[in-house]
């Protein structure tokens, strides 16, 4: 097997976490499982691993439950494509089945290649432009923040918001928003118009506070996706395979979710009227957060007040009452909340040992 497919294949039997692993690494949104004579077996997508997830699927257990699905699904097989197939039937075939990745094969099942949209079409990437919300005042990383703007706080030897702005960049989003109230003159200080970071900044400096989705309302013209990340969160998940999962879905919104798990201290008692059925000592409960990520539509953005208070569990709860489609993102990458002192301390921590 090339080196090229070593990094798209994984045999049955491996985990989801390894699964995930390479998908990391070969940047195509896929793995393919092949046997031991290279034959395919089965596709995982980016898209599958997070919607495992969310059903509550360990990143341990194996991958072949995850395929054992898809014998009752409308495409219980791969949809692939002969080695030598033209592009533009490739193309074709991709609308057809609503799929952005082939793999290509030779007659007796191995694989030999991948073929994927943004190959055939590398002009088509979602055109993101992105939102950082970098106004908020610290107050729970004080005296931190009593003269540093919490976005601006040094991690790794340069600022947080540095880091989020590279990430970015390097995700192939060329135009940030910076939504700036507290001390906002030492943001712009440091990268005043974003060329010597590689990016184009625009600011948009909050007279008052407008909460986590108000200042939204204040983008003039939005006409694509918006990525909007609060200043405070440090990740490195691949915004890309968000972008694509929230297309895949049809959502006006993706909210970033991060499960966590919280060790009750006591047992828990179940009854009923009265009568005790069951009892569990100390047990652990496992819930999906707001992880401070998201991704709108520009109508959206439309739909916010110009220059209202609006928080983002408020915009979401509109959303759904309307009917519309809002979805979520399990961020299985490196994730951190550095809003507190601890958290901050931890995120330090993690970037000297290289977890970053």
């Amino acid at each position: 097997m090339g080196s090229e497919l070593g990094f798209l294949c994984i045999p049955p039997g491996s985990s989801l976490r390894e699964a995930v692993q390479c998908i990391d690494r070969n940047e195509k949104g896929i793995v393919l499982v092949v046997d031991e004579k290279g034959r395919l077996v089965g596709t995982i997508s980016d898209g599958d691993v997070r919607r495992a997830i969310l059903a509550g699927t360990d990143l341990d257990a194996t991958i072949d439950g995850l395929l054992a699905q898809r014998i009752n699904s409308p495409y219980p097989s791969p949809v692939t494509a002969p080695a030598g197939t033209t592009a533009a039937a490739l193309l074709d075939l991709m609308r057809e089945h609503a799929v952005r990745q082939v793999p290509l094969v030779e007659p007796d099942g191995r694989v030999v290649g991948l073929t994927t949209w943004s190959d055939l079409l590398p002009s088509q990437a979602p055109p993101l432009q992105a939102v950082i919300m970098a106004g908020g005042f610290g107050t729970r990383l004080r005296p931190l923040t009593n003269e540093t703007p919490k976005p601006m706080l040094p991690l790794g030897g340069r600022p947080l918001l540095e880091r989020t702005i590279e990430q970015l960049r390097d995700a192939g989003i060329s135009t940030i928003n910076l939504m700036t109230h507290y001390k906002s003159e030492q943001i712009l200080e440091h990268f005043r118009d974003g060329q010597d970071f590689g990016v184009q900044l625009r600011y948009v400096c909050e007279e008052a506070p407008l909460g986590t989705a108000g200042a939204l309302g204040l983008l003039e013209d939005a006409r694509a996706p918006i990525l909007v990340i609060n200043g405070d969160v440090l990740t490195t998940v691949n915004y890309r395979a968000l972008a694509s999962y929230h297309e895949e879905s049809g959502a006006v919104l993706t909210i970033g979710v991060r499960r966590i798990c919280l060790q009750v201290p006591y047992g828990v008692v179940d009854s009923e009227l009265g009568h005790v059925t069951a009892i569990t000592e100390k047990p652990e409960i496992s819930l999906f957060v707001n992880a401070g990520v998201y991704l709108l539509e520009p109508s959206v953005c439309a739909s916010i007040p110009r220059g209202q208070r609006l928080d983002m569990p408020d915009l979401i709860k509109g959303l759904l009452q309307a009917g519309k489609p809002v979805v979520s993102y399990p961020i299985i990458e490196y994730w951190m909340d550095v809003g507190t002192l601890e958290n901050y301390e931890q995120a330090q921590e993690d970037s000297r040992d290289g977890r970053i």
